[in-house]
């Protein structure tokens, strides 16, 4: 069994982080329909089928050289479609919609958690491999998109208790926000971040 999940080991990790990404964008199109905007919807984009969802940079490019250079896996799917014309109070409701894509990864995190010490009791190894880098990925799924960092998540958090025009200001960096994301991946500034989460992941598992 070991020899199987390390043969399985690059390729199922890589799974488990597409299926939590693909959570991750539906639990945003979903809270914007509830909010009034059924952009998501009406493009196909609420499905668990990868291949709407699939973003050749985030879903494919990066883990892989995550793999290869042994960093943190990390990466992410298309972003859904959000038109904010579409919400009553554009700003709240943005805010909202950004916050449903971390709260789901913390969700997938509960899920994994029971499926990994389950697993573990009943010495399951495949599924507590798949438990165990199930809670690691969302962990660092729902740290890294809390970060301040337009066009992350975290981003419309903070500008949402920015008044109005800063706000809306402090989001159109977001056109710049691969270029400063690459920049804090590859310089090692989020270590701290990666160092965090080895922590979480650690008092969860042990």
């Amino acid at each position: 069994m070991d020899s199987i999940i390390s043969a399985l080991h690059i390729p199922v990790t890589i799974a488990i982080l597409l299926f939590s990404v693909i959570i991750h964008e539906v639990s945003h199109g979903l809270v914007a329909e509830k909010l009034g905007d059924p952009t998501a919807r009406r493009q196909g984009r609420i499905t668990l089928n990868p291949i709407p969802h699939i973003d050749l940079v985030g879903s494919i490019i990066l883990p892989a050289m995550a793999v290869l250079m042994h960093l943190p896996l990390l990466g992410w799917a298309k972003p859904v479609p959000i038109d904010i014309r579409q919400f009553r109070d554009p700003m709240r409701d943005f805010a909202i919609t950004a916050l449903a894509g971390p709260v789901s990864n913390l969700a997938q995190v509960m899920v994994y958690t029971i499926i990994f010490h389950v697993a573990l009791r009943l010495e399951w190894s495949f599924l507590v491999f798949i438990g165990y880098w199930g809670i690691y990925i969302n962990l660092l799924l729902a740290m890294f998109n809390l970060l301040p960092v337009p066009p992350l998540d975290g981003s419309r958090l903070i500008a949402a208790a920015m008044p109005r025009d800063m706000g809306w200001q402090f989001l159109s960096v977001g056109r710049y926000g691969f270029m400063i994301l690459m920049l804090l991946i590859f310089t090692g500034a989020l270590r701290p971040l990666f160092a965090l989460v080895g922590i979480l992941h650690s008092a969860i598992v042990y």
